[in-house]
């Protein structure tokens, strides 16, 4: 009896012996697996961005040669989320920029306010070529006026919004350059403000009025636009420590006066003084032939003309600026 007892035993102990590595294979064999999966997860995909604060300050005190206290502030957001495996294609990218001034006695007034959000699909056709559909997103994050009147709105939150879905063709030779093009596009312009949308600011259809303008019928708060759309992108390191994105986007609507090609050029260039100090140049271009634009040549206060005209916007800053 004491005999079996001790041949059970010497099993049992050989047998717990030999499974521990067995089970350490398993344990290492499993780590393994998640790394592979969580590999697998991120694989194809590149990320990154830029954000910017540009602050200029001003303060005089008795000086002679005459001048205003100011305080101005500028902010920018340029973020992108990339996928790219196999014959699949996948890029969203979001633009927000903000900045405001004060200067002297006035009230703080709005220097630039945009929000650009876009997302593309796309699965590879040929060598650089893919089928793909793009969804685009523009709007404002608050009112605007025409200063130096700050009481009446020209501008509000989703007023303008534009959205507007695209399918055709994109074009992505190498990592720093694509070109989308589509002959099927739907363009929306809403303007969420009932005054404004009165109006027909940004091309929408006016309220119909009366003799005694009374409103007979509202304005219209959403137009649908069908045409055709081209969006380059050009995104590259131009030198050392000077980077270049430019987005050109173009419109023509079939509909209406397709010659009268809507414009929005963006160009961002930012340039690195150490690791956290960037000078930064931005400009926007913009013509939209359904905005319309009212001119005073001579200041009078008497209004010369109403039409389209091209939009220029220049922001010029030295801040703090950080790489995500």
């Amino acid at each position: 009896m004491k005999k079996i007892f001790v041949l059970l035993a010497s099993i049992l102990i050989i047998g717990n012996t030999s499974a521990q590595p067995i089970e350490a294979d398993k344990v290492l064999e499993a780590e393994e697996i998640i790394k592979n999966e969580n590999k697998d997860t991120l694989d194809g995909w590149s990320t990154g961005g830029v954000f910017g604060i540009n602050f200029t300050q001003v303060s005089l005190t008795n000086w002679s040669a005459g001048g205003e206290n100011s305080i101005s502030l500028n902010t920018f957001l340029s973020v992108f989320a990339n996928y790219q495996k196999g014959n699949t294609s996948f890029d969203n990218s979001l633009d927000v920029g903000y900045g405001f001034l004060k200067s002297g006695n006035a009230n703080t007034r709005k220097t630039d306010d945009k929000v650009d959000f876009t997302s593309k699909f796309g699965h590879k056709a040929s060598k650089g070529w893919y089928y793909a559909g793009l969804a685009n997103f523009k709007t404002q994050m608050m009112p605007g006026y025409n200063y130096p009147d700050d009481s009446t709105k020209i501008s509000d939150f989703m007023a303008p919004a534009y959205i507007l879905g695209a399918i055709g063709m994109d074009y992505k030779p190498n990592k720093y350059f694509t070109m989308f093009i589509s002959p099927f596009t739907t363009k929306i312009t809403i303007v969420n403000n009932q005054n404004l949308a009165n109006a027909g600011a940004y091309g929408v259809d006016a309220a119909v009025l009366d003799t005694l303008n009374n409103i007979i019928t509202k304005g219209k708060s959403i137009r649908s636009e069908y045409g055709g759309y081209l969006r380059t992108i050009f995104k590259k390191s131009v030198m050392k420590n000077v980077n270049l994105q430019t987005k050109l986007e173009l419109f023509s609507n079939y509909g209406k006066n397709p010659s009268n090609i809507d414009v929005n050029w963006e160009t961002l260039i930012t340039m690195k003084v150490n690791k956290y100090i960037k000078a930064s140049i931005s400009t926007l271009l913009f013509y939209d032939d359904d905005i319309k634009i009212a001119i005073d040549k001579n200041n009078d206060g008497i209004i010369d003309k109403v039409g389209p005209r091209v939009q220029f916007k220049e922001i010029l800053g030295i801040g703090i600026s950080f790489d995500l």
